[in-house]
């Protein structure tokens, strides 16, 4: 092969080959860009209020600040510190006006949970924010506030053992799990659940391995002392002496729920 033409079949085959180089990494760059860890920048917000049952927020965020490429905002209706059930600060770090379109809602429950069942200006932040949301979570109790926003319509949804036979009231379908997804509703049941349920949201949005690494991390591997930990296997005393700690506010819980039924047949 004479020496110009030999160069000529050089060039072309270094172009072509660095034209191949180019399309395979190109086509790496953009498989990367489609797998959930690199996908848009998340926000993620859960709101404080008085009386709550911290664990249903923090417990969550242990989690969800985890998530590769996202923002989690505490929002309150104000920003000065609240104090949940158990005396405990927390302190709001935006206001629902100032907080952006969220990817996540994370409604947790508690004691206080019955005070926000007609705070219209909380409702309506949760209504709002659930209208473009990718996902609502609510932990505990927080899935009554979130069926006073009307948000558990035909849903089927969970919460803590002792308000499970109230879902019905907002017109929720009640599911005895640890956690149910339902679209894009997804409910955890009592207090320590919104920890699975944060890591079951976690591999939605970025998926499996994402949230097992978080897993690791936070060394979430549950080895109870006990089997009380649901009324189906809690020894017959305890689920007698937690069920009368719970009277008061059961009752109370239920008046709210049938008003808010009766009020929807009007």
């Amino acid at each position: 092969m004479p020496l110009n033409t030999r160069r000529e079949f050089l060039r072309g085959t270094l172009a072509t080959g660095a034209g191949l180089a180019w399309s395979a990494a190109a086509a790496g760059a953009n498989a990367r860009s489609l797998t959930p860890a690199a996908a848009d920048h998340l926000h993620l917000g859960g709101i404080l209020y008085p009386q709550m049952d911290q664990i249903d927020l923090t417990g969550p965020f242990e989690v969800l600040s985890r998530l590769p490429n996202s923002t989690f905002h505490l929002l309150g209706k104000e920003t000065k510190p609240v104090r949940d059930v158990k005396g405990l600060l927390l302190t709001p770090e935006e206001t629902f006006r100032d907080a952006p379109p969220l990817d996540v809602l994370l409604v947790p429950g508690g004691w206080g949970q019955q005070q926000l069942m007609d705070d219209e200006p909380t409702l309506a932040f949760l209504r709002a924010q659930a209208a473009t949301a990718r996902y609502v979570f609510s932990v505990c109790t927080g899935a009554l506030i979130c069926g006073a926003a009307g948000l558990l319509q035909g849903v089927r949804a969970t919460t803590h053992w002792s308000a499970m036979q109230l879902l019905p009231y907002f017109g929720a379908i009640p599911v005895e799990q640890r956690v149910v997804v339902d679209g894009r509703i997804l409910s955890a049941a009592g207090v320590t659940a919104g920890i699975d349920g944060a890591l079951r949201l976690a591999a939605l949005l970025r998926g499996e391995a994402a949230a097992q690494e978080i897993q690791l991390n936070i060394q979430y591997a549950p080895e109870p002392p006990f089997h009380s930990g649901t009324p189906a296997t809690a020894p017959p005393e305890i689920l007698r002496a937690q069920t009368e700690a719970f009277r008061s506010i059961t009752e109370a819980r239920l008046v709210t729920a049938r008003r808010f039924a009766a009020a929807k047949l009007k």
